[in-house]
């Protein structure tokens, strides 16, 4: 199996409930829409330092993460962010890795998507096709 990319929108979630709230206007949101690698063996979902600077996200902690080559490090881990994908959306906090080029789409946000990667198209999908299913056992 090969990469998988997918385009997502990323929007400063404080920013959408500022707008929600008429404290701003709707174009006054500050988003993005990035080409990103989905990378089921990533948690979460993973930012550059360009994509935090173009959101204007804020640092509210921070965590240690591994990364593919086994390098343990402290990285910063930001307020959430809206992450949209077609029709389905969700918010998690990023992990910011400074320098990188790539955005990862993690297994949290995959999750709550209800996204899978199809290995035979190299393409996310709807676990359950169109509809979004939520899981309560």
């Amino acid at each position: 199996m090969g990469l998988v990319h997918a385009e997502i929108t990323l929007k400063n979630a404080g920013d959408v409930a500022f707008a929600r709230c008429g404290f701003i206007n709707e174009p006054e949101i500050r988003q993005t829409t990035v080409q990103a690698m989905v990378d089921t063996g990533a948690g979460t979902l993973v930012i550059n330092d360009t994509v935090f600077n173009l959101l204007g996200l804020t640092v509210t902690g921070k965590r240690r993460a591994e990364l593919a080559d086994g390098a343990m490090q402290e990285y910063q881990v930001t307020e959430p962010v809206d992450i949209l994908w077609k029709d389905r959306a969700t918010s998690c906090r990023a992990l910011v890795l400074p320098g990188s080029s790539d955005v990862l789409l993690g297994a949290i946000p995959l999750e709550d998507m209800d996204l899978i990667v199809d290995p035979a198209r190299q393409a996310l999908t709807g676990a359950y096709g169109d509809e979004v299913l939520c899981m309560i056992k």
